[in-house]
């Protein structure tokens, strides 16, 4: 899976918006300077999680944004879905309309398989979850096997 710098940056402004108390307005100036994303790239991303009703935006001396949700009800695969679209496609298919022949006839189910671990990590964790640090047993059970923390290329 490839997280676009925009998906990321994206994540981590929802992310400084859910860690503000519930119902603060936060200065776009903020969330740039405290995740180091240059500030014309953050209004565009705020302004398509605004359009997909994840951010409220306020103008004026005490205006910014803010979550439009709780953070508990906002899943990180909500905010990569507004920016990338669905979490898994092949060549702009889903998954499961994709058609294989020959030898390759079981890598359809190989993808859809892939998408269904990556809704439980990315579905399983909300806006709440990761700005306190408390991942679901799912995620965690995946993060104590030691052989994820190595590169392979």
């Amino acid at each position: 899976m490839r997280i676009s710098a925009k998906t990321d940056y994206a994540v981590r402004a929802a992310l400084e918006l859910a860690a503000a108390p519930e119902g603060v307005w936060i200065k776009t100036e903020t969330v740039a300077e405290r995740q180091s994303i240059p500030l014309p790239f953050l209004l565009n991303i705020l302004a398509e999680l605004r359009t997909a009703g994840l951010v409220q935006s306020r103008r004026g001396a005490e205006g910014g944004y803010r979550l439009a949700q709780p953070a508990s009800e906002i899943r990180v695969a909500d905010v990569i879905r507004v920016i990338d679209g669905p979490l898994a496609n092949i060549a702009g298919e889903r998954p499961e309309d994709v058609a294989y022949s020959g030898a390759a006839v079981a890598l359809r189910d190989v993808w859809v398989a892939l998408r269904a671990k990556m809704r439980v990590v990315l579905e399983g964790a909300t806006l709440a979850d990761v700005s306190n640090g408390t991942l679901s047993p799912e995620v965690t059970a995946l993060l104590a096997d030691q052989d994820v923390w190595r590169a392979r290329i």
